[in-house]
């Protein structure tokens, strides 16, 4: 019987796995250039559910904006939050953040502008989205012209890319661990069934005492 055990503790570990990565990840494909080349087309990420105000100028999130790209969602950067003077000019330095030089490594060809010079105050609230590949990418530059200078609301995003994937992993090893302690565990209770089916064959039937 100690076998059968690990069934029903094999189902709780797996579905417990199960409900916390459906509950807190998720995970996209990249389908567009725009954040080459930290992501290339194809490359498969985790996402972290988690609400606008809670991701930070660096983070890549994930948001849709059903206007600007037909419902489809996107991944970029965010560069500016609330109360943020975000200014790039064409002059190959970098983009200033509340008039301080943002250091941005990740940018496709050191070029943190490309050629699309702005300026923009991010109202509170909103996030002001690029993507690394400056000069292929539609975000906020593109949009300046709508409410809000083109930024982003914080009901659009659906999530903050991960770029540590130890987590979702660490899940997913829960998951399989847990299919193989209840294969396991039936296993055992099979195997333990068998043998005590078998031996009471051996014996035969027990005896009958009559007065």
């Amino acid at each position: 019987m100690t076998g059968w055990v690990l069934v029903p503790l094999g189902v709780a570990l797996f579905m417990g796995s199960l409900l916390t990565f459906r509950a807190n990840y998720a995970g996209v494909t990249v389908a567009g250039e725009s954040m080459s080349p930290t992501y290339g087309v194809g490359e498969r990420l985790f996402y972290e559910r988690v609400d606008g105000s809670q991701v930070r100028r660096g983070d890549v999130v994930l948001y849709r904006m059903p206007a600007r790209y037909r419902d489809l969602p996107v991944i970029q950067r965010v560069v500016g939050v609330g109360g943020d003077r975000v200014v790039g000019r064409v002059d190959g330095g970098p983009i200033t953040v509340n008039g301080k030089p943002l250091p941005e490594p990740y940018v496709r060809d050191a070029d943190p502008v490309a050629g699309m010079p702005f300026e923009a105050t991010v109202p509170e609230g909103r996030l002001y989205m690029l993507g690394d590949n400056r000069g292929n990418s539609r975000d906020s530059r593109s949009f300046d012209d709508e409410s809000g200078g083109g930024s982003v609301p914080f009901t659009a995003v659906q999530g903050r890319i991960v770029d540590d994937a130890n987590v979702p992993l660490a899940l997913g090893a829960a998951m399989v661990l847990a299919v193989v302690a209840g294969l396991v565990g039936a296993a055992c209770g099979l195997a333990g069934w068998l043998v005590g089916r078998r031996r009471r064959a051996a014996y035969g039937p027990p005896p009958v005492y009559t007065p």
